[in-house]
């Protein structure tokens, strides 16, 4: 079966620039976590390192949940212009 891949082959868009903004906020991997767990989504930091380096698919449901904790939108996340 298929498996849709980013440009860069890796299995998101949104991890590079999730690397991003979760430096600028001056978070670590860990601490994004613990935000999102306090949100109530059940991740830990190697949800956000895989995510980040691009190992992993991401859902809409978890990029809204790392919007809504990060403060920004989907575009933003996504890096769509």
């Amino acid at each position: 079966m298929y498996k849709l891949k980013a440009p860069d082959g890796s299995n998101n868009i949104c991890g590079k620039r999730l690397a991003e903004l979760r430096s600028k906020q001056g978070l670590s991997q860990r601490q994004l976590a613990n935000k999102l767990q306090l949100a109530g989504y059940d991740v830990d930091h190697h949800f956000v390192r895989r995510i980040e380096n691009g190992e992993r698919f991401v859902t809409d449901i978890e990029i809204s949940a790392l919007c809504k904790v990060l403060g920004t939108t989907p575009a933003e996340l996504l890096d769509i212009t």
